[in-house]
């Protein structure tokens, strides 16, 4: 697919009245509210007209009345990453920043993710789904050990769980599976971590991330002082550009637009395979996508800016917005 392209704007007023949706009722709530307090910060100085709404059962009221002319979309995870809150939107007429309800829907559901990585010929790593026991002793023989157990439907690293003895597997399968019914057991690739953010469908320069816990969770992605940050990735330019590449490709088999990241791994064989999308990123001070832009020249300001221009309908090759 061809990069989209979203239109400029210079004039703030142009935007109208924007309301950045934080917080919510995910397990990612935490994140939400300080990605969605760095981005109203970063409007307000950029003199956009902008309010926060944390969103509860007559927010769909308090949008109507309020009479905002867009959205920024600072949840995390369900409810808010997972395509219902782009379909409410949607509904009520209201433009939003990033990807539409079917990019978001697919993307926040691993499972489908992965199905669509391997239909599309994009490298991910095998994968299992597990139901319960009955699955456990077939996963290993076929994946090996150790492996990675995860929910289907989290985001955050939320519910995952690296297992290295097969005695072990029930426990990890039980604390991801208190977060829905579909699990994935998935191999474990022994190489490098990284991430390539995306804003206005093109990748911005990509991310090695390196940390001491026994892989990128919750407290290394968003608390950890451990947690290093390597852009330049140390990628030649020609493996950093193919890499990017499948990212992109990631990207546009889930349906994805706009803005977001795909995180991926690279093991002995350099080979690139896709981990996941992420439609609405995080924003906080231990963000990857700010530091991806920062590396390209873009400021914290203006990135939240930029992808406030993905809530206009992209343009077509003579400039005017796309049908």
């Amino acid at each position: 697919m061809s990069a989209l392209r979203f239109p400029r704007i210079a004039d703030p007023a142009r935007f109208g009245k924007v309301a950045v949706l934080l917080g919510g009722t995910s397990s990612e709530r935490e994140i939400s509210l300080l990605t969605g307090a760095a981005v109203h910060q970063a409007l307000l100085r950029s003199g956009v007209d902008a309010q926060r709404i944390d969103p509860s059962a007559d927010f769909p009221g308090s949008l109507q009345q309020g009479r905002f002319d867009r959205v920024w979309l600072a949840l995390h995870g369900r409810g808010g990453e997972d395509g219902t809150m782009q379909g409410l939107l949607t509904c009520l007429g209201l433009p939003f920043t990033g990807s539409g309800v079917m990019g978001a829907a697919i993307a926040m559901d691993k499972l489908r993710s992965k199905q669509l990585f391997v239909a599309s010929g994009v490298p991910t790593p095998e994968f299992r789904v597990l139901a319960g026991a009955e699955d456990f002793d077939e996963a290993i023989a076929a994946l090996g050990l150790p492996l990675i157990i995860k929910p289907a439907c989290e985001g955050s690293s939320i519910g995952m769980a690296k297992v290295q003895r097969a005695e072990d597997l029930p426990h990890a399968f039980a604390a991801a599976a208190r977060f829905g019914a579909e699990v994935l057991a998935e191999e474990w690739i022994d190489g490098a971590e990284f991430t390539v953010a995306i804003l206005h469908d093109r990748a911005l320069p990509m991310i090695r991330v390196e940390t001491p816990a026994v892989f990128y969770d919750y407290q290394a992605k968003y608390f950890s002082d451990d947690t290093r940050y390597h852009c330049p990735c140390g990628l030649a330019r020609e493996t950093e550009e193919r890499f990017a590449a499948v990212a992109m490709r990631a990207f546009d088999a889930v349906g994805a637009s706009g803005w977001g990241r795909v995180d991926l791994m690279a093991g002995a064989d350099d080979v690139p395979r896709v981990l996941e999308v992420n439609t609405t990123p995080g924003m906080t001070s231990h963000s990857l996508v700010p530091m991806a832009a920062a590396a390209a020249g873009i400021g914290f300001d203006e990135l939240v800016w930029r992808v406030l221009e993905t809530s206009f309908p992209p343009l077509d090759r003579e400039g005017a917005h796309a049908q």
